[in-house]
């Protein structure tokens, strides 16, 4: 009986040994990838923090300034204001896109009728680029909706949104989300479609309620999806720059200005080491976040 058991342990090392060894050409597969990330990526980063530290205008002589870019950030109001302005959009895109995402997710997995077309349909804004988006609604905002509303006696909307230094953020969230959606969508398809049926059909029996179904059989089960696809969002819209860029270009004034139009705006504005310890920040920034979306996705199942 011992040997038997032995024999079998020696056979599950072995196999453990082999399954754990990988064929040098895979190396040799993942050699161009690593080498062309390295020279694209990782080295251009290393190179603009090393220039965080000095006092280049990203052409000509420079000299080492130690933290003195990374101090005058904390102070800078235009900087604060970027950061600001970025993080409150963020956070409203990403509740308005999981909001509307996963309504209409309800909406396409129940028994209706087309809704395989209709997803179809959705999913279209996520194929067209940002900028072409962009210019298209700022026509809309600039001159259809103001037409439109001197027709319907409606006042407030007579000047375009845009022109608006108060309420400029909420055409960008509108057509952020516009394109944001169809994604969140799909991802809450699956996860809806992940859930049994059988499950529906004994709450059925129970007498719950469409309502209490959704709130306590439904959510529960999706939490995973929720949690990923809000710090995904949270994070993309973090780099937010095309859609601003087509719809307001930072204005009116600098109210609208994310933090990589800052970043962008002072490279081409002489203020190249000063905005790459700007972007440090914003990547130390994107690191904690993803980070945390690790934690908090680690054991899930979703996806």
């Amino acid at each position: 009986m011992s040997t038997t058991t032995t024999i079998v342990t020696r056979g599950d090392r072995t196999a453990r040994r082999s399954a754990k060894r990988i064929e040098p050409i895979y190396y040799l597969f993942l050699l161009p990838s690593l080498a062309l990330f390295t020279l694209a990526i990782t080295l251009p980063g290393v190179i603009g923090i090393f220039f965080s530290f000095t006092d280049s205008i990203g052409i000509g002589e420079w000299s080492f300034n130690g933290l003195t870019n990374y101090i005058a950030l904390f102070s800078d109001p235009a900087v604060l204001q970027s950061y600001l302005f970025t993080f409150g959009f963020s956070i409203a895109t990403v509740l308005v896109v999981n909001v509307v995402a996963f309504l209409l997710a309800v909406g396409l997995t129940s028994r209706i009728r087309f809704k395989t077309g209709l997803r179809t349909i959705f999913v279209i804004p996520m194929v067209i680029s940002g900028i072409i988006i962009a210019y298209v609604f700022n026509f809309l905002f600039s001159n259809s909706l103001p037409a439109a509303a001197a027709g319907s006696g409606i006042p407030w909307l007579e000047t375009s949104l845009l022109a608006n230094p108060d309420l400029a953020w909420v055409a960008i969230v509108i057509v952020t989300a516009w394109q944001a959606v169809p994604g969140t969508l799909l991802i809450y398809i699956a996860g809806l479609l992940s859930v049994p049926g059988e499950v529906y059909e004994a709450a059925d029996i129970d007498g719950a309620s469409k309502v209490q179904q959704l709130t306590r059989i439904t959510l529960p089960l999706v939490a995973g999806y929720v949690v990923i696809n809000v710090i995904l969002g949270f994070k993309g819209f973090l780099g937010a720059y095309d859609i601003i860029v087509g719809l307001t270009g930072g204005g009116p004034g600098t109210s609208t200005r994310s933090i990589a139009m800052t970043v962008i705006a002072g490279f081409n504005g002489g203020d190249y080491a000063y905005q790459m310890a700007n972007a440090t920040i914003f990547f130390i920034v994107a690191v904690l976040i993803s980070v945390l979306q690790l934690s908090l996705t680690r054991g899930r199942n979703a996806l």
